[in-house]
């Protein structure tokens, strides 16, 4: 669907409701879209449920160790800060229920979604002890705290903001999946990550697309909404215990670095929204398309410094090895 450009310089803001009517219909037709592309799919086909066993406890079973886990100490890490984040849906829920409201095609899109994010944490949890490739006890822990903890957007200026912070999100939560899954050392842990990976795409899709008409209803405001998420863009999973070290791993170990958020997950989406391209601004838009631009240029070069001193310190350890 094509909409026709309507805010024009100096014409008055778009407010939440006004955006939200006049995107209902963009709306249904991605729902449409979404659910004829995605493919029903069971948790518990993705578990080796013969693996498993019980663990101490009121059970009596065997006390969990590191060794009894086939998956790599770096798909570990990974592993559980992902999980840490999916298991914050009901925080999340309750952010795009707000914003988007529970009636017609915005309240439909809100709870599938809900339901198929469910389903991510489902899996992992499950493949996670049955296969007791992490400490049960450190991740229900860590689960209560993270939870206890709640969600806020850094992006809650506007359903503008939400909606360019999911479709960039949405692209980094694959990515990061499907780099875990590679680097796990285990094939059914790959293949089930692969399996949420296809969610998370589609996900994207839908938020890119109701960005891109977005941008064309209203490019002034879109553009700076862009700007000030690409600029100040944190993962979702930032307030968890340790994530700042967790994070430090998982970028060494390849999963998700500056590289990859700057090669993969930005540059993907503003280069098909043709978001540096666009024309037609008023003074604000183009001052936010500016910064964007120059943001980015800065991170590339970020992302390759952080790449020197990446291969620096493993050339120093396969040394020391």
């Amino acid at each position: 669907m094509t909409i026709a450009p309507s805010q024009s310089a100096g014409s008055e803001a778009w407010s939440d409701t006004r955006l939200l009517y006049a995107l209902e219909e963009v709306v249904e037709t991605e729902i449409n879209r979404h659910i004829k592309a995605a493919k029903e799919w069971m948790p518990h086909e993705y578990v080796p449920w013969s693996q498993g066993r019980d663990f101490d406890g009121v059970m009596g079973g065997e006390a969990w160790a590191p060794e009894q886990s086939k998956v790599t100490e770096i798909g570990r890490i990974s592993l559980v800060v992902n999980l840490l984040t999916e298991d914050n849906l009901p925080s999340y829920h309750h952010e795009i229920a707000t914003l988007f409201g529970r009636d017609g095609a915005w309240g439909t899109w809100v709870h599938r979604w809900t339901a198929e994010e469910g389903r991510h944490a489902i899996v992992m949890r499950d493949y996670l002890l049955t296969t007791r490739a992490v400490d049960p006890v450190e991740l229900e822990r860590l689960r209560m705290h993270h939870m206890s903890e709640g969600f806020e957007s850094d992006n809650a200026h506007s359903m503008l903001h939400s909606v360019a912070y999911v479709a960039f999100q949405e692209l980094a939560t694959r990515i990061s999946h499907r780099n875990t899954g590679r680097e796990s050392g285990d094939a059914m842990c790959e293949r089930m990550l692969a399996r949420i990976a296809t969610d998370e795409n589609l996900h994207m899709v839908f938020y890119r697309n109701l960005l891109a008409a977005a941008l064309q209803l209203a490019p002034d405001q879109t553009m700076q909404a862009i700007r000030d998420v690409v600029v100040g863009f944190r993962m979702p999973g930032h307030g968890m215990p340790g994530f700042e070290r967790s994070a430090a791993r998982i970028a060494i170990g390849g999963i998700y670095n500056l590289r990859i958020h700057h090669d993969d997950v930005l540059q993907p989406v503003l280069r098909h929204l043709k978001v540096l391209e666009t024309s037609g601004l008023s003074p604000e838009g183009l001052k936010a398309q500016e910064e964007l631009g120059f943001f980015m240029g800065e991170l590339d070069s970020q992302a390759r410094k952080f790449e020197e001193r990446r291969d620096a310190l493993l050339a120093r350890r396969a040394a020391r090895a």
